[in-house]
């Protein structure tokens, strides 16, 4: 009986640590942000010089936009995923 306890508070500490261990992962990431300066070759032969610095600012942050798009695809779908497996289970 003894035993027993002392290994469900064991297993309910290791869930609790788990939890604050993803938490502070996510948080890692949604509050620690990096800049991100990115020109293919011909991108900045184009835009080299010191008068078109609005418009070499404009190609990274649209090089950015056409970047995010394909990876928040990917999460859906492993979103939609993890969704059909957690419901096979439940059901």
């Amino acid at each position: 009986m003894l035993i027993k306890k002392s290994q469900e508070s064991r297993a309910k500490s290791q869930e609790s640590r788990v939890k604050i261990q993803n938490l502070f992962f996510v948080l890692c990431f949604l509050f620690l942000q990096f800049s991100a300066n990115a020109q293919c070759a011909m991108c900045r032969a184009a835009l080299a010089g010191e008068g078109n610095v609005a418009k070499a600012q404009a190609v990274n942050n649209g090089i950015v936009y056409l970047m995010v798009i394909p990876y928040l695809l990917v999460a859906g779908v492993f979103y939609a995923v993890y969704k059909m497996n957690k419901n096979k289970k439940q059901g």
